[in-house]
């Protein structure tokens, strides 16, 4: 059976003029960096989104987010809000205030090592993916949120969406990058993410994978 939310966001992904404008938007970026930066975006709050629903209380907060983000029609305008255009809800600037809402319930504390993680596999600076995280953020729960409401007939189901995430996971396990942000979401490994909250970011762990490169 497709899987409507990753059909979603493949889709977006891979559109060079979806991805052009998320560059231009964010101060000028090559577009595969900020394309390969979207992809981590997508894995890193994915994971953090099954991770949370792991647990009854996680998975009603994360119930109640997708509530407010209503049916997922921000898709609909979601090209002119990203170009800077009005749109719904503020236009561009209500998207990402939005989206830092979003970021910081989902990483909260991992937020800034998640920022540095992707930012040194796309090469994209730290600033740029810090914007782009926080545009992409209602963009990835709208397409949740209208994908689990139509599979599950009007309303949610917390079996569903993660279905919907788990889906959308497989399609990029095996790639190592990846793998290594679903680590660091759980760093202690116990698949608990909501504890880690509460612990360090662990810089000897991005030196560690990337060599100190940037």
């Amino acid at each position: 059976m497709s899987n409507q939310f990753a059909d979603i966001l493949d889709q977006y992904l891979g559109d060079d003029n979806f991805i052009d404008n998320l560059s231009q938007q964010i101060g000028g970026a090559e577009r595969e960096q900020t394309r390969a930066a979207a992809n981590g975006i997508v894995a890193a709050m994915s994971s953090a989104m099954s991770k949370t629903a792991a647990t009854e209380h996680g998975a009603s907060g994360l119930l109640g987010m997708l509530d407010a983000n209503g049916d997922g029609s921000i898709l609909d305008d979601v090209m002119n809000m990203v170009s800077g255009g009005g749109g719904q809800a503020g236009g561009q600037t209500g998207l990402m205030q939005n989206g830092a809402g979003i970021v910081n319930a989902l990483l909260g504390g991992k937020q800034g090592g998640i920022i540095d993680m992707i930012s040194k596999m796309s090469g994209l600076s730290g600033d740029k993916t810090g914007n782009l995280m926080s545009m992409l953020a209602p963009i990835i729960l709208s397409a949740l949120s209208k994908s689990g409401k139509q599979q599950g007939g009007g309303g949610f189901d917390i079996g569903s969406i993660l279905n919907l995430i788990q889906g959308t996971q497989k399609k990029t396990s095996g790639n190592p990058a990846v793998d290594m942000i679903g680590q660091f979401l759980d760093k202690d490994g116990d698949g608990d993410f909501t504890d880690d909250l509460l612990g360090g970011i662990g810089g000897g762990l991005l030196g560690g994978l990337f060599g100190g490169k940037k």
